[in-house]
């Protein structure tokens, strides 16, 4: 039914809630896992200043991504724990919602799984949130899993 399964996630108590779903349900369907995060540019300034107060072996890994790369080895490193067999993470920059369709649409994923809560307040009506960008947007089915 579904091969692939893709979940996106900030690191967030919500976002971990569906991660731990989307791991359960590829689990069981003996689904391929596929797990996103988004993260914002870093200005350069910051990245300079960050490289020269790490130890030298270590100034590779200061870079825009560290701290999503970081994020999405401890979820794929949680999927593979349980017996979840294929597993692929993808750091994207930009929008978390466009992060998640951009990848479903490249991948082909089956399902798309997000939590329940995203934007709240002026931001959500200005903007819109995650799972209802996704839902609307989405290239295939999508679960919207209550985390709150």
């Amino acid at each position: 039914m579904f091969a692939s399964i893709l979940v996106g996630t900030d690191g967030s108590d919500t976002a971990t809630t569906a991660v731990r779903y989307a791991i359960d349900l590829a689990r069981e369907l003996g689904a391929r896992l596929q797990m996103v995060s988004a993260y914002e540019p870093v200005p350069a300034e910051r990245l300079v200043k960050e490289g020269l107060e790490a130890p030298k072996d270590l100034e590779w890994t200061v870079n825009p991504r560290e701290d999503v790369l970081a994020l999405l080895e401890d979820a794929s490193n949680e999927a593979r724990g349980v017996g979840v067999a294929e597993v692929q993470t993808f750091a994207r920059q930009g929008d978390a919602a466009d992060a998640i369709l951009d990848v479903a649409e490249e991948q082909r994923t089956d399902l798309i799984v997000v939590g329940n809560k995203g934007m709240t307040g002026a931001k959500r009506f200005l903007l819109g949130s995650v799972p209802n960008k996704v839902s609307h947007h989405a290239p295939c089915s999508v679960l919207i899993v209550r985390t709150t």
